[in-house]
């Protein structure tokens, strides 16, 4: 089953923004710039999961269609014999 990208994606947009807020406050910055780049941190983690689980869904979806494939396979092959 592959996995749900949206969700994963916004998680990690969130997850993201709260650890890059927190960095800027505590290394001092002023709010409007802990607010910048926290978004900006947010929107490169969102695009990167969106990324990362797209890439997993193709490969677990690959695995399964093959796995699908060879089990037919067998039970052609093994029916002959």
């Amino acid at each position: 089953m592959p996995l749900q990208v949206r969700r994963i994606a916004v998680s990690t947009a969130v997850l993201f923004f709260f650890a890059v807020s927190i960095i800027g406050w505590t290394c001092g910055l002023c709010p409007f710039s802990c607010c910048k780049r926290a978004l900006a941190g947010a929107m490169l983690g969102y695009v990167a999961a969106t990324l990362t689980v797209k890439a997993i869904n193709a490969i677990l979806v690959s695995a399964i269609i093959k796995n699908q494939a060879d089990r037919k396979r067998e039970e052609i092959g093994g029916g002959r014999d």
